[in-house]
Formats: C-alpha cells, structure tokens, sequence
C-alpha cells in the first residue's frame, strides 16, 4: 500500500506542476504569461525537490514539512481553480487530503533513514552516506 501511495503522489506532483503552468499561461497574455507557464513550475519543483522528496538530503520534518506540502499542493489547487477548473481543483484538493492523510495512516512521515540535523534551525533528516 505505501508503494501505491507513493505512486500517488508522484501523479499529484506532475498535476500540481501542470496546474500551475496552465495558471502561469492564463494569468497573463503573451510573452510575460509563458513565462510564468515555465517559471512557477520549477519554483514548485525546486522547493518540493529540496525539502520535501524523500531522498533530498535536506527534507525537512514534520510540521516544517506538512506546513510545505499543504502550501504546494495548496497553491496547484488554488492556481488550479483561478485559471477556471473549479470542478477538477476541488477534486485535486481533495486527492491530496486523502493522500496526506494516508502517509500519516502508512507512518510515510519520517525522512529517508539517517540521522537528524538542523538546517537554518530546522531539523532535517540527513541521508544515510551524506
């Protein structure tokens, strides 16, 4: 079941990377709104690639990681429901409840193996070998 909800939430991500381009795209005409098509998703990318995927050697813990994971996620579902899929951000919105949810049920909250360190005052989880 874990590997599943895993699986999950890999689809959610490359979702909320696409809402958030389709946003980018219709926020603004032109050059300045393909821009943002490209430019709000890396954004997305990088931040959930440094702090919050399970193999970064920077994740950072829960509630410093929940806090980042709603605020993401969050923003795909409103970018979402501001570019006019009302219907398919609320159930984007509720996809990552239920997902959420399941990685408290699954114990999916603890950082990949390693000891604990702190990063700009916040306890990360360290890979094992770093």
């Amino acid at each position: 079941m874990r590997s599943v909800n895993d699986g999950f939430r890999f689809l959610l991500e490359l979702t909320g990377l696409v809402w958030l381009g389709y946003w980018g795209w219709q926020a603004v005409s032109g050059p300045v709104g393909w821009v943002l098509a490209v430019v709000v998703p890396v954004v997305f990318a990088t931040v959930w690639a440094t702090w919050i995927a399970l193999n970064s050697s920077m994740v950072v813990s829960d509630p410093w990681r929940l806090v980042l994971e709603l605020a993401v996620l969050g923003g795909a579902t409103a970018a979402a429901a501001a570019a006019g899929l009302g219907m398919w951000a609320v159930v984007y919105g509720v996809l990552v409840v239920v997902h959420l949810v399941l990685t408290f049920v699954l114990d999916q909250r603890r950082p990949a193996g390693g000891e604990r360190r702190r990063v700009a005052g916040i306890a990360v989880g360290q890979r094992e070998g770093s």
